[in-house]
């Protein structure tokens, strides 16, 4: 199944074209759901919800719904991986509602730019994460894209993030476990993308059938136009 969303769904420039005008914001999520199956929340990268949050959202989502969450950059940008095990627990401890009804989706490891390659750190910080969590890696140093990294991320069954800008793949489009995840950053018509972008993304995906995506280029709405255009390329 190839599931497409956005990164967040609360944007005040997404009105009126996707939320309409006098919409409350509390009730954006209800109609996000209505178009799409899954969402990457990235909020939780500056700070972590309660899990009264999490529960507010598990209970908006329908089954069937997939949220993939951002792991906090208190593990990646200050910690930069190391001693990962108290941060994990802390995380899966707030998105529990989400784990139990089946509404978790992957978690995403977005690493700093400036953040050499160390697999030894990631390869414990994949170890802390229990084996029924699917982990996304978006490593954004070129140094990680080497034999080394792929291997760790075979071992644990991880996925490396394939990324986009400007209608181009900023890393290698590894296979590294048997799903994929595609994160769409920034387009060539200012945010939004082009379609021959579009289309050879949907090509490729139609090749990995248990894929996530998400558009990450919110600014104007691109994200929800781009989406929605992925959707009928791969269906």
């Amino acid at each position: 199944m190839i599931r497409i969303g956005t990164s967040g769904w609360q944007y005040d420039d997404w009105r009126p074209s996707f939320y309409p005008v006098g919409l409350a914001r509390d009730r954006w999520l209800g109609r996000y759901v209505e178009c799409f199956d899954t969402v990457e929340i990235n909020n939780t990268f500056y700070r972590l919800p309660s899990q009264a949050t999490v529960d507010r959202w598990a209970q908006a989502l329908p089954q069937g719904f997939l949220a993939a969450i951002k792991v906090s950059r208190y593990l990646t940008h200050v910690r930069r991986l190391r001693d990962p095990q108290d941060p994990v627990a802390l995380l899966l401890e707030r998105v529990a509602p989400l784990r139990e009804r089946g509404l978790l989706g992957p978690v995403l490891l977005q690493l700093p730019p400036n953040m050499p390659a160390r697999p030894e750190d990631l390869e414990r910080t994949l170890s802390a994460f229990p084996p029924d969590v699917r982990v996304a890696v978006e490593p954004r140093d070129r140094s990680w894209f080497r034999k080394a990294t792929r291997e760790v991320l075979i071992d644990h069954r991880a996925a490396l993030v394939w990324s986009d800008r400007n209608g181009r793949s900023v890393g290698p489009l590894w296979r590294t476990t048997s799903w994929c995840y595609l994160r769409l950053h920034h387009g060539r018509l200012d945010w939004a993308y082009q379609d021959r972008d579009l289309r050879r993304w949907a090509r490729r995906l139609r090749e990995c059938p248990d894929a996530f995506v998400f558009t990450n280029n919110d600014p104007g709405a691109a994200a929800v136009r781009d989406a929605r255009r992925l959707q009928a390329l791969t269906t």
